[in-house]
């Protein structure tokens, strides 16, 4: 059989995967970008009815289009999202091919490039990009017995209160999903029980600025490196209903039922730390933080933006947080549900080159890959904290494309200058 060949093969064909093509088609660079589902799949098929975007239309977009039909300051529906990148790729003439799963990745032996083998034949390749971001394996932790007779999905696989089984849920998980899914549970009428982790929770909107915004002129979007131990710290923001700052006093007011960090299960006892309250003192002392820095800059700047004393306004702790649950009988609760908005694990075991480090984590630097041709797209912080962003990631394609474009020139001169000293 023929075996296709192409400069640069771009896998996934998501947000990073169209970012990717357009950066690569402006360098001249010939490519390919491999989806196995449709373009911007997990934005369809692994998100919830409800979902919105959580960052404002204004921000979270590519430079090149505007979502059409969502307003700057609202927050486009996952299928206005996903529709947004179907309408880009059109727009930049992306060559995307849609149906193909890329199986492994490897290295030519004695020559350049690397050999894909797809769900669609083989394909060779000078370089590699695998833009397949973040969010690849849901992650369940097994603490609750799979027979325990008790529904448990991943949020990814939630889609609306209709879909569980009858009973109170728990939702494992205080960052956007696990909010936000919690929320609409409680608002269907299901008694819910929310295991709050530690967590920053930024004002969504302060002095008329969106939190994005202020995390702009701040300078903490650019942010090259995460403090220590906040690599991988829970965000709680929401653009539901307008968008929405999440107050966890508020949630338990009308009804929800909050818990701390979830331990362990045993003969249907589920246990719980008793890092509640610590949890959301720790939330709030990251949202003064943010205020206070955001009146400073106001002040030292003198902008016209009116005072909100409001946003400062705590209050009082609800009889969940100042007597925490620590144990919970899910039989007695009437649980008939968990959903675990526990984050995702990558799965890189495709690309079979050596680009990783003993955790399996990518060894690179600005997405450009310790492996000679392989590069990466969408990863979290890959060159600074709004990488995994939409906006990020655009930014971020720009880089790896001029590299893969430099990479290419040296390549040319070399053959070149092979040509004309077999011609001599």
């Amino acid at each position: 059989m023929s075996v296709e060949t192409i400069d640069t093969l771009v896998v996934g064909g998501g947000q990073a995967g169209v970012a990717m093509s357009e950066h690569l088609s402006k360098c001249g660079v010939p490519h390919l970008v491999l989806e196995r589902g449709r373009i911007a799949e997990r934005w369809r098929s692994q998100r919830w009815d409800s979902l919105v975007a959580n960052g404002p239309a204004w921000h979270d977009r590519f430079p090149g289009m505007e979502f059409p039909l969502t307003g700057p300051d609202g927050f486009p529906s996952k299928e206005e999202v996903a529709d947004y990148f179907v309408a880009y790729a059109k727009q930049i003439n992306a060559p995307i091919r849609s149906g193909v799963e890329v199986r492994s990745v490897q290295r030519n032996t004695g020559r350049p490039g690397f050999r894909v083998e797809t769900s669609d034949g083989a394909i060779e390749a000078n370089s590699v990009v695998a833009a397949t971001g973040p969010f690849q394996v849901p992650v369940i932790p097994t603490v609750v017995p799979a027979d325990a007779g008790i529904l448990q999905i991943h949020s990814s696989a939630y889609r609306n209160p209709a879909q569980l089984p009858k009973g109170a849920v728990l939702v494992v998980g205080a960052g956007s999903s696990g909010v936000q899914i919690a929320d609409e549970l409680q608002r269907a009428g299901r008694r819910v029980y929310l295991s709050v982790g530690a967590h920053d929770r930024p004002p969504r909107a302060y002095r008329g600025r969106d939190f994005c915004w202020w995390l702009g002129v701040l300078g903490k979007w650019d942010l090259e490196t995460p403090g220590p131990g906040t690599e991988h710290v829970t965000i709680a923001v929401s653009g539901a209903r307008g968008g929405e700052t999440i107050d966890f006093r508020r949630l338990a007011a009308q009804g929800l039922t909050l818990v701390g960090m979830t331990k362990t299960c045993q003969d249907g006892l589920m246990t719980f730390a008793p890092d509640l309250g610590k949890n959301i003192a720790r939330g709030d002392a990251n949202l003064m933080s943010l205020l206070d820095e955001a009146d400073a800059y106001v002040a030292r700047n003198g902008l016209d933006l009116p005072e909100e004393p409001a946003a400062r306004r705590i209050g009082p702790d609800p009889d969940c947080v100042t007597n925490p649950i620590l144990e919970l009988d899910l039989n007695e609760a009437g649980i008939g549900s968990i959903i675990w908005a526990t984050g995702f694990a990558v799965d890189y075991s495709w690309l079979k080159v050596d680009a990783f480090d003993e955790k399996g984590r990518p060894k690179h630097q600005r997405g450009v890959s310790t492996e000679p041709g392989i590069y990466f797209l969408g990863l979290p912080w890959q060159s600074r904290r709004g990488s995994s962003f939409i906006w990020g990631v655009w930014h971020d394609a720009k880089h790896v494309a001029d590299r893969i474009s430099t990479q290419r020139k040296y390549l040319a001169y070399h053959a070149a200058a092979k040509r004309e000293t077999v011609d001599a």
